[in-house]
């Protein structure tokens, strides 16, 4: 059942008649709500077209580039009028980005535009048009090497992050900013109380990890949208190759061209800190955030599509479990998409969720957000569930294992100890989909266990292990293990162009506008499939990662044991379908495969399947109880196969 969705006030909000009107009606504000007691909601008093639009470069405190001076990156900023002239201060939303001037942001891919003075004229998204009306100054920060500021871009390391966290000092009065990017002239934040919130979609997002993780003080909240909290996971998994290149070829992808002319050293670490083996090395240490969730002092919200085949929902799990272990105060929205933004596939809700949380989280104003359910869950195209806690607190991993089956190449799935070999041959021609498809016949590429028909739901929550000794007969293998939820539906196409989204050609709009910078923003609908399965969860590995973060070559004939982290998912299997494990080779376009091409053969004692079900073992006794045997072997309808995954964070939606 869908949750109730508080209507949003979107009307497209044109600019106040003057400033004089918009500034009498900041005046009052203050008084009115100390009459009716502490305001819950901040409303859009103040010109957009009026607002102070200024650029400041800060300083922070490194030299990238090895110009021999301090880099300073570029803070674009756009703030209300009124309240400097009030003597107020207001909070700061801020998105800092490598995508401002190379690629676009948002489902429009707008980018920074500048007046003749070098002010911005178009901030991209929706932020500024709906927030700095509503007494906030929000702040796009170019990252090191990018667009107009100074520096190398390291992908994800000390620049990225410093890039970002400078600014937050700056806006506390903690380091220098200046008037030009060369200048002498400094340029203070006293217009500002320093409440910081950081939001951005993929690498912006990711950002605003790293900083959180740097424990900064005065930054108050973030909300990472489909984003990275290790970059060892986005470009492997364990050791097997998710893509075909490596950091260095982002940072080429987003370098202006200032720091393509100085950054060949920057690019070498780059190359050198990241071998194509998958090993850890201290490259991936720095660029792990995970790590130093004890050190975030700001809130969460966090944003993910469990289908994001871009940012890998590893990301988000492993983030997610890291910050409740140390007790950060936290929100998470799932969905059904792959890459894609809130803005556009929830956008009403989304707008009025995000609202609500800046006014609590910056301004303080008490509207119940933080006594509402941790998490929302798209269950299916457009409909929504709530949880109070995520996780849920019945959550626990429940340990399932693969049994030969009376069906010959047809496996079980079951709580007791299975026994008995299993064999496949490594084919990197097939995916997860092809596997799916054919799960109740033999065939040589794939292992598959399967419950019966369940007789009640079955509701995953949280991540998944998968535990497999195999025997290969090269010197060198890669596997695959996915969850997959066999039965009718109707979801959305991730693997579709929109992955998950049609864009429309209606536009409504959400703030205000000026000439140079419209609020109004194309409209958006759910592009679905329907399918005979749905891949839950996926997670792979290279074997020789069996022992350490270091890959050896295999002994053929010799066992090997190793566990593979399947990605986090929120998902119920409904009574009627049935629950598989896949266990197989190269999963086409998700990793590359192996040097060799090897057949694998499983010891069904020594694997297993350790699954986070709400109600635990308990709950799968009951939806198992009682079910029927598999169906007449047929070949099932699922999406198209992903495809070859985009490389770059944050490219498209």
């Amino acid at each position: 059942m869908p949750i109730p969705v508080r209507r949003m006030r979107f009307t497209t909000w044109r600019s106040l008649a003057t400033a004089a009107v918009a500034a009498l009606m900041a005046a009052f504000l203050a008084p009115a709500a100390a009459a009716h007691g502490a305001p819950r909601e901040s409303t859009p008093v103040y010109s957009y077209e009026n607002a102070i639009r200024e650029s400041v470069w800060v300083d922070t405190g490194l030299d990238g580039d090895s110009d021999g001076k301090s880099d300073r990156v570029a803070v674009d900023i756009v703030r209300p009028r009124e309240p400097a002239r009030q003597g107020r201060k207001v909070p700061v939303i801020m998105d800092a980005s490598p995508y401002y001037s190379c690629c676009g942001r948002g489902n429009e891919s707008q980018l920074k535009t500048y007046d003749a003075n070098g002010h911005v004229v178009q901030m991209p998204l929706f932020y500024d048009n709906y927030f700095v009306p509503r007494g906030y100054a929000f702040v796009g920060v170019d990252l090191a090497g990018t667009n107009r500021s100074d520096g190398c871009v390291d992908v994800g390391g000390r620049s990225d992050v410093q890039s970002a966290k400078a600014v937050v000092d700056w806006l506390n009065g903690r380091a220098r900013g200046y008037s030009t990017r060369t200048g002498a002239a400094t340029a203070k934040a006293g217009w500002t109380d320093g409440s910081t919130g950081m939001i951005g979609k993929s690498w912006d997002g990711t950002i605003a990890n790293g900083v959180a993780a740097t424990g900064v003080k005065g930054l108050k909240t973030i909300v990472p949208i489909s984003a990275i909290s290790s970059w060892y996971d986005y470009y492997f998994a364990q050791g097997a190759p998710l893509y075909d290149s490596g950091p260095d070829w982002l940072s080429g992808y987003v370098d202006s061209p200032d720091a393509r002319a100085k950054c060949a050293a920057v690019q070498q670490k780059l190359v050198d800190g990241a071998p194509r083996s998958g090993d850890w090395t201290p490259l991936w240490t720095e660029r792990d955030y995970v790590k130093d969730a004890s050190k975030v002092r700001a809130s969460v919200f966090l944003v993910h599509g469990m289908q994001d085949l871009n940012v890998r929902t590893k990301n988000f799990g492993q983030w997610w479990s890291a910050l409740a272990e140390h007790g950060v105060e936290r929100k998470i929205w799932l969905s059904q998409t792959g890459h894609v933004d809130p803005f556009d596939f929830r956008r009403a809700a989304f707008v009025d969720t995000l609202h609500r949380w800046f006014d609590h989280e910056l301004l303080g104003y008490d509207n119940g957000i933080d006594d509402e359910p941790m998490a929302d869950i798209e269950r299916h195209p457009d409909r929504w569930t709530t949880s109070a806690l995520w996780p849920p607190r019945t959550t626990a991993a429940t340990t399932l294992r693969p049994g030969t089956g009376a069906q010959d190449g047809v496996g079980t799935l079951a709580l007791r100890k299975g026994s008995g070999t299993r064999t496949f041959t490594d084919d990197p021609a097939l995916s997860e989909t092809d596997w799916a498809a054919h799960i109740d016949q033999k065939t040589p590429e794939k292992a598959g266990f399967v419950t019966g028909a369940l007789t009640r739901d079955l509701r995953l929550s949280g991540s998944s292990e998968v535990t497999v000794t195999a025997t290969p007969t090269t010197s060198t293998a890669h596997l695959s293990a996915v969850l997959v939820d066999l039965g009718p539906d109707t979801v959305r196409d991730y693997a579709g162009s929109g992955e998950g989204i049609t864009t429309l050609t209606d536009r409504t709009c959400w703030g205000a506008s000026t000439t140079g910078d419209s609020a109004c923003y194309k409209e958006t609908r759910a592009a679905t499939a329907d399918v005979g399965f749905t891949v839950l969860s996926r997670g792979w590995a290279d074997l020789g990662n069996h022992a350490s973060g270091h890959g050896v070559p295999l002994t053929p004939g010799k066992a090997y044991t190793i566990t593979l982290d399947l990605a986090a998912t929120d998902h119920v299997v409904p009574e009627g379908h049935r629950l598989a494990l896949i266990v197989a080779g190269t999963d086409k376009d998700l990793i590359d495969p192996p040097s060799s091409t090897p057949t694998l053969t499983l010891d069904l004692a020594r694997t297993s399947a350790r699954v986070p079900l709400v109600g635990g073992a308990a709950a799968f006794a009951r939806a198992t109880a009682g079910s029927v045997p598999a169906p007449a072997a047929s070949v099932l309808d699922g999406v198209r196969d992903p495809g070859a995954a985009l490389r770059v964070p944050g490219e498209g939606r």
